[in-house]
């Protein structure tokens, strides 16, 4: 395009170029998911065709098999039919097949993704908060992988917050599932003993890192970050901001373990981060204390009165899920109900 067009054309010129690019991206996606969605849809009938004649007609695993040679040799350019995979079909259709929410839903993830939790998952609730987190986020293979192996789905479930009392109802499961009862920074470099402000500086030396340990939907805003009341300044050790759910997020570091007092200084800092800092059109503040360890006895007193959305979680630098809180999961009711609101 000319350099001596008016400013004003460039202007409209390099909006049509976008609005044109964006046009083209999202023709893209739509068709990447039609094709994802078509090729589901036939390993799906493929795995439905082989368990009807393995029914019907008593057909052995040497019919897959063969099966299998026979489609590779008509399509030799195609992968995705041996016999390993035809087998997967087959499980695939058996574990979805009577789960009439399910079933439209892994149409809306990729084959591998599929198969990651369709192995690595123990029941369809466990299964359906992959889909979703997968679907809503855009995980990677890998990215779904390593949530899976750090019990993401357990840390969510197990999660202790006030939100329920102190949040606006649309906004609860949506906030609850953004905090988990527990993160693993397997990528932080630092000894069993070290300080607050070592964690603060580790965390910010790798602040990517963190963020996606923290969900993915977390924006960086500041650490330290000052507030001030009556010429007064205090400092909140990590704000961040939810993207998803439009509200500020400070976080309070404590590398002991929880004090009920904690609360307290949290509720102060929320108070004047929504009164100073958060804008007309986002959502109340949350606060989040993070501690080396918690009584979860402890924490839900604490939190029983606070009139401010809070949450209190631990961190650690391993990743592992305490033997003792394996059976403290809610009913698979409040589960399903939760889920829900990952759209």
């Amino acid at each position: 395009m000319s350099k001596n067009l008016p400013e004003k054309k460039i202007e409209k010129y390099a909006k049509l170029v976008g609005d044109i690019k964006q046009r083209i991206r999202s023709a893209q996606y739509k068709a990447l998911k039609a094709v994802n969605r078509e090729l589901i849809g036939l390993y799906w009938d493929i795995g439905e065709i082989i368990v009807t004649r393995q029914q019907e007609d008593s057909w052995g695993k040497s019919v897959v098999e063969t099966l299998s040679k026979d489609i590779r040799e008509e399509f030799p350019k195609i992968t995705g039919f041996s016999a390993r995979n035809m087998w997967r079909m087959r499980e695939f259709y058996l574990t979805y097949s009577s789960n009439e929410k399910l079933s439209p839903m892994v149409t809306e993830i990729g084959w591998s993704h599929n198969l990651v939790i369709l192995t690595k998952c123990k029941d369809d609730l466990e299964r359906e908060f992959y889909i979703r987190m997968t679907r809503r986020y855009g995980w990677t293979r890998n990215v779904l992988i390593h949530q899976i192996e750090n019990q993401s789905y357990e840390k969510t479930l197990l999660n202790q917050t006030n939100f329920d009392r102190n949040l606006p109802e649309h906004l609860q499961s949506q906030a609850a599932l953004a905090v988990k009862d527990e993160y693993t920074f397997d990528f932080l470099e630092l000894g069993e003993e070290h300080t607050e402000r070592e964690l603060e500086h580790a965390l910010i030396s790798k602040i990517n890192s963190f963020l996606r340990k923290m969900g993915g939907m977390f924006a960086f805003m500041g650490s330290q970050y000052r507030i001030e009341l009556k010429g007064k300044e205090f400092f909140i050790d990590l704000l961040l901001y939810h993207r998803r759910l439009k509200c500020l997020v400070a976080i309070d570091l404590k590398v002991g373990e929880f004090q009920p007092e904690y609360v307290g200084k949290m509720q102060f800092y929320l108070a004047i981060l929504n009164d100073k800092v958060r804008l007309e059109d986002e959502n109340p503040t949350i606060g989040i204390i993070l501690c080396k360890s918690k009584d979860k006895t402890f924490v839900e007193y604490a939190l029983k009165e606070s009139d401010r959305p809070i949450g209190v979680a631990t961190y650690r630098m391993v990743s592992s899920l305490p033997s003792e809180l394996e059976g403290e999961l809610p009913d698979p009711e409040e589960i399903a109900q939760l889920l829900e609101s990952i759209d």
